[in-house]
C-alpha cells in the first residue's frame, strides 16, 4: 500500500485546518512564500499564513482528477462515434481572444510585479467555470498592454472577430485586454464592424488572474453569459460595483475608464447601461434601443488613417501648437474645449485666428467636452459661434476618446471635408445620444472611498 503524500503539489484538492476551522480548495500557486493559496468551491482565490495552518490534508491528487477527465472524454469521443452526437451540441461556443493586460497576467516572484501568463490556458485553469457556460475557443492573435496597441492591432482584430462572427458555429466572441486604453479599442471595433449579427464582449480585470481579490472570475462568467446574450452590440462588461455581485454591459462608444484601481473603474457617460448581468447568468435589459441577435452577415471595414491627433485645450496654451501638428503632416484633430466649447478667443495667443489658418490650408478640427457629461452648444456664447463660423465642427456629447478613433477610422473611408464631416456627424454606432438628459451617473461611484 502507498504511503500518504506528505507535501500537496499545485493543483491538488486539499483541507486545511486554521483555527479549528477546516477549509476545502485547490492549491494555487502563490507569490509568497508564507502564503498558502487556494481556490475555493465557490471559485474565489484566498491566501492563508502558512504559520496560522495546523494541518494539511490531500483530499485528491491533481494526476488522479486528470486522469479521470481524459477518462470522460474518451467515454464522450466513443460516444460521439456511435451515436452521430457532436461532443459539445448542448453548449454554444465562444470565441475567445486574449490579447494583453492585467487578466492575462498573474505575478512574478522575482520582481514583484506581474508577467504574462506563459500558456492562455493558465487563466481557464483558474476560472473553469466559463467552460461549464460555453465551449470556448481561445485565440491570442497578439499579447500586449493597451498602451503599446496601434490602429494596426485594432485593424487586426476587427478582421479576425469578422471571421467569428460570420461562422455558424460561432454563439459570440470575447475579447480580453488591459485597462487603461480598453474604451479606445472598444470604439475602434464599433466603427470597424458596423452592424453586428452577434455580441462582441470586452472584459478586463484590475487585479492579475492568481490574486485572491483579481476581479477576473465575475468578469469573465458575465462577458460569458453577455456573449451567449442576444445583444448584437460591441460592450464593454466588467464590475459594476466594489462589491462581486453583478456587471454592467456598457456600450462600445460610451464607456470610460474613471478610476486607477477600482473594480467598477469603468463608467458609462452620457448614457445608461446596456444590461446588468449577474454571476448565475441572468440578465436584466436597462436600455431597449440595442440591436438584438440576427442572421446578417457581418462585413467590417477596418481602415484606419493615423494622422489624427487628441489636443488638450489649456488657459494660456500657446496656439503655435496647431502649427506643430500641421507641420508633421497630421490631418485631423480633436480638441478638448472648456465650457460649452470655448478656447482662447483674444490676445496674442487667439486660438480663433490660429485655427482658421489651419482649417484653411485643409486641417480637420472638431471639438468636445473637456467635462465628459453633458453637451457642447456652440450658439451660447460668442466664441462657440466664431468656432463655427471658420468651420471647427462641434461634436456634442461624444467623448474625446471615442472622437479621436472615429475621426481616423472617417479620414480613411471618406472623401474630402464635406464627406468626413458628414460621417463625423452621423450616429454611426451609438456615438451620440440625442436624449442626452437622462444620463446615468452612479452616485456610489462618486463617493470618497
Amino acid at each position: 500500500m502507498k504511503k500518504p503524500y506528505k507535501n500537496p503539489e499545485l493543483g491538488d484538492k486539499i483541507e486545511i485546518i486554521i483555527n479549528r476551522e477546516k477549509q476545502e480548495g485547490v492549491l494555487l500557486e502563490s507569490h509568497d512564500r508564507g502564503i498558502l493559496l487556494l481556490k475555493l468551491k465557490t471559485g474565489y482565490n484566498i491566501g492563508f499564513k502558512k504559520e496560522d495552518i495546523s494541518e494539511i490534508k490531500i483530499l485528491e491528487k491533481k494526476e488522479k482528477k486528470e486522469k479521470e477527465k481524459k477518462e470522460k472524454e474518451k467515454r464522450e469521443k466513443e460516444k460521439e462515434g456511435k451515436e452521430g452526437l457532436k461532443l459539445s451540441s448542448k453548449k454554444p461556443v465562444i470565441d475567445f481572444y486574449l490579447t494583453g493586460g492585467t487578466i492575462s497576467s498573474k505575478l512574478d516572484p522575482e520582481t514583484g510585479g506581474v508577467k504574462w501568463l506563459i500558456d492562455a490556458k493558465e487563466l481557464f485553469n483558474m476560472y473553469p467555470e466559463i467552460f461549464e457556460i460555453a465551449d470556448v475557443r481561445i485565440k491570442h492573435p497578439f499579447m500586449k498592454a493597451s498602451e503599446n496597441m496601434d490602429s494596426g492591432d485594432w485593424i487586426r482584430l476587427a478582421k479576425l472577430i469578422e471571421k467569428s462572427l460570420n461562422d455558424s458555429q460561432v454563439k459570440g466572441v470575447i475579447v480580453s485586454h488591459g485597462t487603461d486604453f480598453l474604451h479606445y479599442t472598444a470604439s475602434a471595433l464599433s466603427f470597424m464592424l458596423g452592424e453586428l449579427n452577434k455580441p462582441v464582449v470586452l472584459t478586463y480585470s484590475q487585479r492579475s488572474s492568481d490574486r485572491g481579490s483579481s476581479d477576473s472570475r465575475l468578469n469573465l462568467l458575465c462577458s460569458a453569459y453577455a456573449a451567449t446574450s442576444d445583444i448584437a452590440e460591441v460592450m464593454l462588461v466588467g464590475h459594476a460595483n466594489l462589491d462581486d455581485g453583478y456587471c454592467y454591459a456598457l456600450h462600445g462608444t460610451k464607456v470610460r475608464k474613471m478610476h486607477t484601481s477600482r473594480r467598477d473603474t469603468f463608467r458609462p457617460i452620457n448614457c445608461k447601461p446596456i444590461a446588468k448581468i449577474d454571476g448565475d447568468g441572468k440578465i436584466e435589459m436597462i436600455r431597449q434601443d440595442v440591436n438584438k441577435r440576427n442572421k446578417k452577415k457581418v462585413v467590417s471595414n477596418a481602415v484606419f488613417d493615423s494622422r489624427v491627433a487628441l489636443i488638450k485645450f489649456y488657459p494660456g496654451q500657446d496656439s503655435g501648437i496647431l502649427d506643430y501638428y500641421r507641420k508633421k503632416g497630421y490631418r485631423g484633430l480633436v480638441i478638448e474645449m472648456s465650457g460649452l466649447g470655448h478656447v482662447i478667443s483674444e490676445g496674442k495667443n487667439n486660438w480663433i485666428l490660429k485655427l482658421k489658418e489651419v482649417i484653411k490650408r485643409g486641417m480637420f478640427v472638431y471639438a468636445v467636452p473637456q467635462t465628459l457629461y453633458g453637451r457642447l452648444d456652440a450658439y451660447v456664447y460668442s466664441p462657440g459661434r466664431k468656432l463655427m463660423e471658420i468651420g471647427v465642427v462641434f461634436l456634442e456629447d461624444m467623448l474625446p476618446e471615442t472622437a479621436l478613433v472615429k475621426l481616423g477610422y472617417c479620414m480613411a473611408k471618406a472623401r474630402g471635408r464635406i464627406g468626413v464631416n458628414k460621417l463625423m456627424t452621423s450616429n454611426l454606432a451609438g456615438e451620440f445620444n440625442y436624449k442626452l438628459g437622462i444620463e446615468f451617473i452612479d452616485e456610489d461611484f462618486w463617493k470618497v472611498l
